[in-house]
């Protein structure tokens, strides 16, 4: 047994000499990169960062005590020698959640049933009342409009598509069914509904209810937006195809205030040869209250601060100027995202590229991108020419990527990255209070700001135009 297992373990380690041996034999930068992966697996700070992020401030959300305690936290960690730091301005919603909301359900046997329930982001409260009326469910935007006034007035609209289970890509299972609850009471509240009850965005049958924004537009009436579990709303659906009329009561404290003032927090290191090219690093510090934002997206906070870390302790010198940039109100407005690009714009600045970590902290699969028409075609290709030297650490880079608050930037004309770990394990915890530092590995948290920071070297080296042929 010993025999063969130490056979087995040799051949693996070989098959991987295998794969890097070639690099390493071609130039300086594959050892750099194993440098970057050494130091962020043996020396990062990102975990200790996260878990001051998550537990010690916890929810971030904008407008907040807690979200003005990350700006400053955040800020302060970003001071390396060599690197300046700035504070920038912008309004920002507040939404409070003073109490949780509370849903019933009652059957015609007269049994009642509470559900697990969260008021969804924006969302109005019930003015200290309770709503009560007969619920209807949905499975589409579209239903409303076939129903109409007639069948919807006075109704609460149960909207309960699930997020496609097949879909092996959670992130397009979660685009496939988000409308419902971004939209959902907006556009029920134009046929008269009382109120909105959304099935969380989960593939996870549980009784978890989670949280995220609804948009109101410009609808005169605005009517409560609440989420219920996957298991409640199971269970709810599965009466409504047996009994006539069911009735739900509701209520929800919560409520927006006027917008406050708040911030992105940017560093910089001043490129020596381009320093008008910048290459951008971020995630958002704002996150919703019922949890610590650990994954959602204090990772990607952290996964940038360390990327300048790891590059300052490497004694690494940029040829483009690197920004490390801690967006604000990612959840429920974009404020800093749009407000960054702005001022960008204004400035006339250039963003080579901007890659954006917001999925998580789970272990690094690759990269996505994308740009303007006019170039993608030959920004992607160039990009994967970045193959050679992230292809030994398990990283894919293809098309379709970006980010939130990165996107506003697209037309400068550069390259927009999208971070992709693994996703299977997000939407169980995404919006939710269990979005917490025990839900993180330390290890895969490492991997992934290796891997970026890998990717904005390679980016610094050889910019736009790929790696070379002969390299």
């Amino acid at each position: 047994m010993m025999k063969g297992h130490f056979f087995v373990v040799f051949v693996s380690f070989f098959s991987i000499l295998l794969r890097i041996s070639p690099i390493f034999g071609q130039n300086d930068h594959a050892f750099f990169i194993k440098d970057i992966y050494d130091y962020s697996l043996t020396k990062a700070k990102c975990y200790e960062r996260l878990h001051y992020l998550s537990e010690e401030i916890g929810g971030r959300m904008t407008g907040t005590e807690n979200a003005a305690n990350a700006v400053s936290y955040t800020a302060k960690e970003l001071e390396f020698k060599g690197t300046k730091v700035w504070k920038q301005s912008c309004m920002v919603p507040s939404w409070v959640r003073k109490e949780e909301a509370k849903v019933q359900v009652k059957l015609n046997d007269g049994s009642i049933r509470d559900l697990h329930a969260t008021a969804l982001g924006n969302s109005i409260g019930t003015g200290g009342k309770q709503i009560s009326g007969e619920i209807i469910e949905v499975f589409s935007l579209d239903t409303l409009g076939i129903l109409g006034e007639k069948s919807l007035k006075d109704k609460i609209v149960f909207f309960n598509r699930p997020m496609d289970p097949t879909q092996v890509h959670t992130g397009w299972a979660y685009g496939g069914a988000v409308d419902q609850r971004v939209n959902g009471a907006a556009r029920s509240s134009l046929y008269g509904a009382k109120a909105a009850l959304i099935r969380s965005m989960t593939t996870l049958i549980d009784s978890i209810p989670h949280t995220g924004v609804s948009s109101y537009g410009d609808v005169e009436v605005k009517i409560p937006a609440i989420a219920i579990s996957t298991m409640d709303a199971e269970w709810l659906s599965a009466q409504l195809s047996t009994q006539k009329v069911i009735k739900a009561s509701l209520s929800a404290d919560c409520y927006m205030e006027d917008d406050k003032e708040s911030h992105n927090v940017i560093a910089e290191i001043k490129g020596s040869e381009f320093p008008n090219e910048i290459i951008l690093v971020g995630g958002h510090l704002d996150s919703w209250d019922l949890g610590g934002g650990a994954h959602d997206d204090g990772a990607g906070c952290v996964h940038s601060i360390q990327v300048f870390e790891t590059l300052l302790a490497l004694n690494y010198k940029p040829k483009r100027t690197l920004r490390c940039v801690m967006f604000m109100n990612e959840e429920n407005g974009l404020a800093g995202g749009k407000r960054y690009a702005e001022v960008s714009d204004s400035l006339g600045e250039f963003h080579l590229a901007a890659i954006e970590s917001d999925m998580g902290g789970f272990t690094p699969r690759g990269f996505g991108c994308s740009a303007n028409d006019e170039v993608f075609k030959t920004y992607l290709r160039n990009f994967q020419t970045f193959s050679t030297y992230l292809e030994p650490y398990d990283l894919y880079l293809k098309s379709g990527g970006g980010g939130a608050d990165i996107n506003p930037l697209k037309p400068q004309g550069g390259l927009l990255i999208g971070f992709k770990p693994d996703s299977q394990r997000y939407f169980d915890l995404h919006h939710t209070k269990l979005d917490r530092i025990d839900k993180v590995n330390k290890r895969e948290l490492e991997l992934g700001a290796a891997a970026i920071t890998s990717l904005v070297y390679l980016l610094d080296q050889f910019g736009l135009k790929g790696v070379p042929s002969e390299e």
